[in-house]
């Protein structure tokens, strides 16, 4: 069975979430359990409730719709991604992954097809970690790897409780945030936020794995003092070392390897005036690559230059790992379906990795995964100027749609 979704709904439907927290640059702005999450979760409801699928919301607010199958037996095939964005993100990113499953199921009503195996579509509870770290959190609970009540406990940068907020927005469900059955597999469509696909000139990226990621934070101890008063010979000035370690962060990947990539996203200084030698300052890190072994070895040498860069200055320091995930290899019975479903369709497809980190990652050991790429025009995201092309969207999503229903099994093809 070949499926053909309707491209002028998926836009409609991508233009009506975009104006959800829209930003005056045609980017977005809606971090998660924010006023404007609670918005797109209320829409983002009334479309499932419209559709007539049972709806449910488990107690970390990850939103699930049921299509069921025509086998009350058969384990059910999830598809989602996030609705919830980075600070003045883009609209793409794993907007089109929920709007698309969505676009899938609004095809299967209009051509009365059914599947054997229940269908599932879901929008997980913070994958950015941009407003409450980690990221991931919403699959993190569900799939059993973060704790429950440590995470109600995380706070946001104003010292808000999770917790509060997922009752403010009133999306703290009363369902067990964990799999209630088995399920079958797991399929998610994202752009691809890297520029391989546009560079190769393919149209649909077909997913193998995802790249191991490590984030941390480093933070130097030295003491504050009078920017004129105090001799360049007795300071313990703690930006020192934190600039040194930037540097070496930057450099560090062309120490490693071919795909492994170094960033330093944050930073924060204290007290963090002008005419104040810093006291305190903290800088992340974030560190990629296909192989965990590589992982190990970056973050071994970003202690060793952080010790190194406190010493000379003649201050304390430490380190601390707050994220760290293997890379995944998703399961071949589900990159076939993908593989198989841009084939039918026609689309000029390549396989890659994902160089970001998503949900699939969390669901790999739950049962089989396997994810789509859309392409990303210039490969940005996370800033509105990510970009991809409606028509880009429609194919990607067609992909999803097809490889998703071919799993399902569909019993009236």
């Amino acid at each position: 069975m070949q499926l053909d979704i309707d491209r002028d709904r998926l836009i409609e439907a991508m233009e009506a979430q975009a104006a959800i927290g829209a930003t005056d640059n045609g980017g977005l702005h809606r971090l998660a359990l924010s006023d404007a999450d609670k918005d797109v979760r209320d829409w983002f409801v009334k479309q499932l409730s419209d559709l007539g699928v049972t709806v449910r919301i488990d107690e970390f607010g990850n939103i699930f719709g049921r299509r069921e199958g025509t086998d009350p037996a058969a384990a059910p095939v999830l598809t989602g991604s996030h609705l919830d964005s980075q600070p003045n993100g883009g609209i793409f990113d794993g907007q089109l992954g929920v709007i698309g499953a969505l676009e899938l199921l609004r095809t299967l009503e209009d051509s009365n097809i059914e599947t054997r195996r229940p269908i599932e579509i879901v929008n997980w509870t913070n994958e950015e970690g941009s407003r409450f770290q980690p990221g991931l959190q919403g699959s993190g609970v569900w799939s059993g790897e973060f704790d429950l009540e440590a995470e109600y406990e995380r706070t946001d940068r104003e010292g808000t409780r999770l917790v509060d907020e997922l009752e403010r927005i009133g999306y703290r469900g009363d369902v067990p945030a964990e799999p209630r059955e088995e399920y079958d597999s797991y399929f998610e469509l994202h752009i691809e936020q890297g520029p391989y696909l546009e560079a190769k000139g393919k149209e649909v990226g077909v997913v193998t794995g995802i790249v191991g990621l490590s984030w941390g934070e480093v933070t130097f101890y030295g003491s504050a003092d009078h920017a004129g008063g105090t001799p360049m010979h007795l300071r313990n000035d703690a930006l020192v070392p934190a600039a040194e370690l930037i540097v070496h962060i930057r450099r560090l990947p062309s120490t490693l390897g071919e795909r492994t990539v170094g960033t330093v996203g944050s930073m924060d200084i204290q007290p963090d005036s002008i005419n104040i030698i810093p006291e305190t300052v903290s800088v992340t890190w974030d560190v990629r690559d296909p192989s965990d072994a590589v992982i190990e070895r970056a973050i071994e040498q970003i202690e060793a230059d952080a010790k190194a860069a406190a010493t000379r200055e003649g201050i304390d320091w430490e380190v601390d790992e707050t994220v760290h995930t293997s890379s995944v290899r998703f399961d071949k019975r589900c990159v076939d379906a993908v593989q198989g479903a841009a084939e039918t369709l026609g689309y000029d497809s390549m396989q890659l990795l994902s160089g970001g980190a998503h949900d699939a990652s969390h669901l790999a050991p739950i049962c089989d995964t396997a994810m789509v790429f859309a392409v990303s025009e210039d490969g940005k995201s996370h800033t509105p100027a990510e970009h991809t092309s409606w028509d880009d969207c429609y194919r990607a999503a067609n992909t999803l749609a097809n490889a998703v229903v071919s799993t399902a099994e569909p019993v009236n093809d």
